[in-house]
């Protein structure tokens, strides 16, 4: 900074200058100094190679008895011959100087995968589904369960519990759940992993057809659908889920209660303590306003037992996330973030 001031024109006087800047004047001129001489050059080791002595060696390298020979072979191969011209690491720093060290194997490239960044600020809007397994009767026997789950809500719009997992399955539920919520073209993403039922070609053409926008997460990260991973949680920790189903009708009937108590019964963290259900049909409002009008109640009755003044119910956020792209930091170097925003980053 100090230097872009002194080269303007005309120059300002270094001794107010560096009072402003606070800084001595001294090291203001050891800083010129440095710049004005630059990086100090590095002298040559005594013990380094000459330039015939390294042509010599890069000579040896390139004959067509060692040109397809790693250094250190070449090395061994002329100390069997009694001859030593230098180490194997100089023989390396000399390839490397003249641009001829690299892999020769064929290395695999993995795609840059882009980082999904999803927002949903009302229901219908952002959907994340996913596929786990049930355990069956016999060991090595399972059965699927497909779940598809609004973000903004929470609420499961559809599920099935099927034999096998299977792509023409898949897309059979998400055709019958599409119609079933008169989800519009344009109007819906569904994002998901990077199964095989998820990328599949079936699966893509049937959300091509109904005008819904596909995602997927990056491979091996499970962050990257943290709604679908949060629910099966649920779904497994539950006290009446069994260590084994003993046929797929048993997993069903444990499904068709599980999913009305979680969508209708469930108070979600994530929602405000408010069920999936109230979010995802607009009865937030007029839930939050009474449990602040039984809490306006309580504090009027026994104002002393709420030191921080009438309690205030949480209400669910206004805005959810897939990944929130990064933000700037405020002057204090703290992100800044939006009020009532909800973010899973991967």
């Amino acid at each position: 900074m100090i230097e872009s001031i002194n080269h303007a024109s005309p120059p300002a006087p270094k001794a107010p200058l560096c009072r402003a800047l606070q800084v001595p004047r001294a090291t203001y001129y050891r800083w010129r100094g440095a710049r004005a001489a630059g990086p100090p050059a590095r002298r040559a080791s005594h013990r380094a190679l000459n330039a015939p002595e390294r042509r010599e060696v890069l000579e040896a390298l390139h004959r067509p008895l060692y040109a397809d020979k790693a250094p250190h072979e070449v090395y061994a191969a002329l100390l069997d011959q009694g001859v030593y011209l230098c180490s194997v690491r100089t023989m390396y720093r000399l390839l490397e100087a003249h641009a001829e060290v690299r892999e020769r194997r064929d290395q695999l490239r993995h795609p840059a995968y882009a980082k999904p960044e999803l927002l949903a600020t009302a229901p219908n809007q952002v959907w994340s589904w996913d596929i786990t397994q049930l355990r069956g009767p016999a060991k090595w026997t399972c059965f699927y369960l497909y779940v598809i789950l609004d973000i903004f809500s929470r609420f499961v719009v559809g599920w099935m519990v099927a034999r096998r997992e299977s792509q023409a399955l898949a897309a059979r539920l998400i055709a019958e759940t599409v119609a079933k919520q008169g989800i519009a073209p344009g109007q819906l993403t569904i994002h998901a992993d990077r199964g095989s039922s998820m990328r599949s070609r079936p699966v893509a053409l049937l959300l091509s057809d109904l005008g819904v926008t596909k995602s997927h997460s990056r491979p091996h990260t499970s962050n990257d659908n943290p709604f679908s991973e949060s629910q099966f949680k649920t779904l497994k920790y539950r006290p009446q889920f069994p260590d084994r189903f003993g046929s797929i009708e048993d997993a069903r009937a444990f499904c068709l209660a599980f999913f009305p108590w979680y969508n209708a019964e469930h108070y979600h963290s994530g929602l405000g303590l408010l069920t999936p259900e109230a979010v995802h049909f607009g009865q937030t409002d007029r839930a939050v306003d009474a449990r602040n009008a039984t809490l306006t109640e309580a504090w009027r009755r026994h104002p002393e037992r709420f030191v921080r003044g009438a309690p205030r119910a949480p209400a669910p956020p206004q805005a959810v996330w897939i990944n929130p792209p990064q933000r700037a930091k405020s002057p204090e170097g703290v992100l800044t973030k939006s009020e009532g925003e909800v973010s899973h980053s991967g």
